[in-house]
């Protein structure tokens, strides 16, 4: 069994999912008392959150970057980075490690066209949603990506760092991103992203009118999949 290296706490109640995602799927696997290998190294979420606010993505790349390494040197095969967010500073984590990253976007990626899935519709953070960091290796997969409006975003980047990554669930909010995702499938998305790791907390698949993919759930298990190839 390879040793999964999860960087989380991005938020930590997204990273504890990733947890008893890889876990859950080592024990069907393999049976008996069977479970994942895994290191995790948590960041301060709080840290991370003022260099994005403050567009300052060299210092949390700096901070993976330093994760990254940590994990590496403590023995972990691969690394999992759990959140979507983050991803853009992924080609600075690749170049401070010597192991492979599985990529969420890549992963997600693969689920969308194993469903025969083409024209999606992606929610996140603002920074997922409207910088083609993420984006952009959805369309190299072949895929058509939908993003709600300049309201609609607002709204959903409020949700998540407001409310869901300080554990905080609200019926109303809720409700909202039902509304938001309803209206994506009648403009003619087939399935929806939800690319925030968050975001699976409070939405799940047979909410909306079109089917909803969890990231943080694709993520966690194409990666206890590998570390047991």
């Amino acid at each position: 069994m390879k040793t999964i290296g999860l960087i989380g706490g991005m938020s930590w109640e997204s990273t504890a999912t990733y947890y008893a995602i890889v876990n859950t799927i080592v024990k069907e696997k393999l049976g008996d008392l069977h479970s994942a290998r895994c290191l995790l190294y948590s960041v301060d979420f709080q840290e991370i959150e003022a260099c994005q606010a403050a567009d300052d993505w060299a210092e949390s790349a700096r901070i993976l970057c330093g994760a990254a390494q940590a994990l590496e040197r403590a023995g972990a095969d691969f690394l999992v980075i759990c959140t979507n967010t983050m991803h853009k500073v992924v080609p600075e984590v690749e170049k401070a490690v010597s192991i492979p990253l599985l990529h969420i976007a890549d992963a997600t990626a693969g689920r969308l066209l194993s469903h025969g899935i083409k024209t999606v519709a992606l929610l996140g953070t603002r920074y997922t949603m409207e910088q083609n960091f993420y984006k952009s290796r959805l369309i190299e997969r072949g895929l058509d990506v939908r993003i709600p409006s300049e309201a609609e975003r607002a709204e959903i980047h409020r949700i998540i760092y407001d409310e869901l990554c300080l554990g905080i669930r609200k019926d109303e909010s809720r409700y909202k991103l039902q509304q938001i995702l309803d209206r994506l499938a009648q403009a003619g998305a087939q399935g929806a992203i939800l690319g925030c790791t968050e975001l699976g907390l409070l939405v799940q698949d047979g909410d909306a009118a079109l089917p909803l993919f969890d990231t943080a759930h694709i993520h966690a298990e194409e990666a206890a999949l590998i570390s047991l190839a």
